[in-house]
């Protein structure tokens, strides 16, 4: 066989050096060819297993199955024969809105094909074009978990420019969350807390996303919360007011001493009308009824409109109860 390949390439007039650069050359060629036509789009279907990850509650963020996508795509040919060499065997993780994941009974839950669009880059690569799935539904099972709901407790420390204040406290939304664990981890946790907010010469209103503090072994429904507080000029206001008394009954009398309080009332800027005069103070029999001293805090039935906060002095009231 040998003598007749060496035959053909004499007749040829091909030397034992030229067949070598012979066959170099269609190598060559062949790769120039192969790399040409691996490079060119194609149409195919292509599949890929899929882990779903969702913040569903009591259940894990993460379904203990995976489930095959399959559709029709449009690549180059190198990475389709690298996705069906390699990407079939490996499931991808993909993070679903919890709006497109569907429950179906107990544990089970699904996302349908119409939802699956915005994840396709996820699933395939940026360098792949869905045309269509081929497949309908998608069943995953997220396993429960013990899990109980807490509290946000905002941590924060503002500032604020001369005249201007809060106006009202600190909001975070969502104001708690659902906390996942071991049942003697979870039983310790009773709230959650913010990572330091720390403002100065504020001004404004603010409002922005914050993380929450980890806590060892425990996962939360999510890991960062809104917030926002609005903070207003102010101008303040002095002057006495009486104090007046509340749920004393029909055969007792009250009396408070001192009868009038000093308050100081943080208002709105520009200033509307006389808050002092609608603001309404009182003391409280029930308060009396349950205190040792015989005194009883100053309350403050509602703050009149365009009041921020208020203070009195004294805070306490001496009261005196006696049979009418």
């Amino acid at each position: 066989m040998k003598g007749l390949f060496q035959r053909l390439l004499d007749s040829l007039g091909i030397s034992g050096r030229d067949w070598a650069a012979l066959l170099l050359a269609l190598l060559l060629a062949f790769s120039i060819w192969l790399i040409h036509n691996l490079s060119l789009k194609y149409n195919d279907f292509l599949t890929v297993p899929v882990i779903a990850q969702c913040s569903i509650e009591g259940h894990s963020d993460k379904s203990s199955n995976s489930s095959p996508v399959i559709a029709r795509c449009r690549t180059t040919g190198y990475n389709a024969i690298r996705h069906k060499t390699f990407g079939e065997r490996h499931a991808r993780t993909v993070s679903f809105k919890p709006e497109v994941m569907r429950h179906k009974k107990d544990d089970i839950y699904y996302v349908t094909a119409p939802d699956l669009q915005e994840y396709s880059h996820v699933m395939f690569g940026d360098d792949v074009t869905v045309e269509y799935f081929g497949s309908d539904t998608l069943f995953f099972t997220f396993p429960s978990v013990d899990h109980r709901k807490v509290a946000v407790h905002p941590v924060y420390s503002f500032s604020y420019m001369d005249q201007y204040t809060n106006a009202e406290e600190l909001k975070v939304i969502p104001d708690s969350v659902t906390v996942y664990g071991e049942p003697g981890v979870l039983k310790n946790i009773d709230r959650v807390y913010t990572k330091p907010l720390k403002r100065s010469s504020l001004d404004t209103d603010i409002h922005g996303v914050v993380g929450l503090e980890h806590i060892a072994k425990v996962r939360f429904s999510t890991d960062q919360v809104g917030y926002s507080m609005e903070v207003a000029r102010y101008v303040e206001m002095r002057g006495e007011v009486k104090v007046g008394t509340r749920n004393v009954p029909a055969d007792k009398e009250m009396v408070v001493l001192p009868s009038k309080v000093d308050a100081i009332l943080k208002c709105h800027f520009p200033l509307k009308g006389s808050p002092l005069e609608s603001l309404e103070l009182y003391a409280d029999y029930d308060d009396f009824a349950v205190t040792i001293s015989g005194k009883c805090p100053v309350r403050c039935a509602a703050l009149p409109e365009g009041v921020i906060s208020y203070d009195v002095d004294p805070f306490y009231v001496e009261c005196i109860v006696r049979d009418e």
